[in-house]
């Protein structure tokens, strides 16, 4: 396999130790400066350049984008991702991730458990969602922040509302997030490849430092998880569209609560805690991926004029309660089930035997206009476009 980690930092522990790791296996790879690339959409198929020149083919990327890079190196991901080279994260994946106020709003959508989360830009509103989330004290994020840094404890209400106001002043914008008592100075952090979690250590914070981040002096140990906090972490990893990725949980008191999922996890604190080979791991599972790129699928399946992907939803006391998938009407009408989602669960390339039932989501792949059809419309009474005003616009 021929691979490029495309990392600013050549130096860098966990850098060094991916090529280490990749060598070791035999394979052929180049650190490559994500800024020096260009990208060339002068040809007729997508390509890019690197220090001015052609870009030489390689099997897989693994992106290692910094915060401060993020829109340059998404961009770069996303043009390695449309010439079909593999990527463990894409280009969206990493966007998402990038931004807590988006993770948090995906990660909601899938019963993922999180600490409770409000965002508001009014100073009048700032009291009231302080309240939402359980009231002082709580933690104050930047939406762009990392290792540790813009993540404050407010201790009182007032005391919320200056900092905030403070950080909004600097178009800075902030998430409002319940403090969990229960984790201070603790937390979990998975390290995630493919479908399983490959090892995960406890950091701890030092002193009185609510923060627990290596970084600001936290320790580390090795730690064993239950199915419970592993499913939680490999869950938030996918959802997210990586498929390497550093979950960070608190052990709240009813179970894991996953506060961040990072797209470029550093290796060093991990692999020292548990003397487990983590990007030796990482380098195997995209060696065995190669010969499968991931495709963005709502790209390539939308390209087909009139036909789209859409989720359709089992509606209570609706004619596909209890049918079998194989009953339905839904090949005849040319529409294709790829998944279905119930609750937590999600069931790939469903089999015609499956039963279904109120509350499933079913993600489609078939004729827009026939899906169209299948919703309720809502009733809507038409308004008649009346004649302008003689006074169109106020006089005061």
């Amino acid at each position: 396999m021929k691979l490029a980690i495309l990392s600013r930092a050549p130096r860098a522990y966990s850098t060094l130790r991916l090529r280490a790791a990749a060598e070791q296996r035999g394979h052929i790879v180049r650190v490559l400066n994500t800024l020096r690339f260009g990208i060339d959409l002068t040809g007729d198929e997508p390509d890019l350049q690197y220090r001015g020149k052609h870009l030489s083919d390689y099997d897989a990327i693994l992106p290692r984008i910094g915060n401060s890079i993020t829109y340059f190196g998404t961009a770069v991901v996303r043009q390695f991702e449309q010439m079909d080279v593999y990527t463990p994260n894409t280009a969206n994946g990493i966007s998402n991730a990038r931004d807590k106020l988006r993770a948090t709003q995906i990660l909601s959508r899938h019963n993922i458990g999180m600490p409770a989360t409000t965002f508001v830009r009014n100073r009048a509103d700032v009291r009231p969602a302080i309240e939402r989330v359980g009231g002082a004290p709580v933690v104050i994020k930047l939406l762009e922040g990392t290792q540790g840094i813009g993540v404050i404890l407010a201790p009182e209400v007032k005391v919320a509302e200056a900092i905030i106001e403070t950080l909004q002043s600097t178009n800075q914008n902030v998430l409002i997030q319940r403090f969990v008592s229960e984790s201070r100075g603790r937390d979990i952090r998975a390290l995630v490849v493919g479908d399983r979690v490959v090892a995960a250590m406890r950091r701890t914070a030092k002193g009185d430092e609510f923060r627990s981040n290596v970084h600001r002096g936290g320790s580390v140990e090795a730690v064993a998880l239950t199915d419970e906090y592993e499913q939680a972490a490999v869950r938030s990893a996918q959802i997210m569209g990586l498929r390497v990725a550093g979950v960070d949980m608190l052990e709240g008191a009813d179970g894991p609560l996953v506060m961040e999922v990072n797209s470029s996890p550093g290796l060093e604190g991990i692999e020292t805690a548990t003397q487990l080979d983590v990007a030796g791991a990482i380098v195997d599972y995209i060696a065995n991926q190669v010969a499968f790129p991931e495709i963005d699928v709502r790209q390539r399946l939308s390209v087909s004029t009139g036909y789209g992907v859409a989720e359709l939803l089992v509606h209570n006391n609706g004619d596909f309660v209890g049918q079998k998938l194989g009953d339905t009407n839904l090949a005849e009408r040319d529409i294709t089930v790829l998944t279905v989602h119930r609750g937590a669960t999600v069931i790939p390339n469903p089999k015609r035997s499956t039963v279904l039932e109120a509350g499933d989501r079913l993600l489609c792949f078939g004729k827009l206009e026939e899906m169209r059809s299948m919703i309720p419309e809502r009733r809507r009474r038409r308004a008649k476009v009346r004649k302008l005003p003689a006074e169109a616009l106020p006089t005061d």
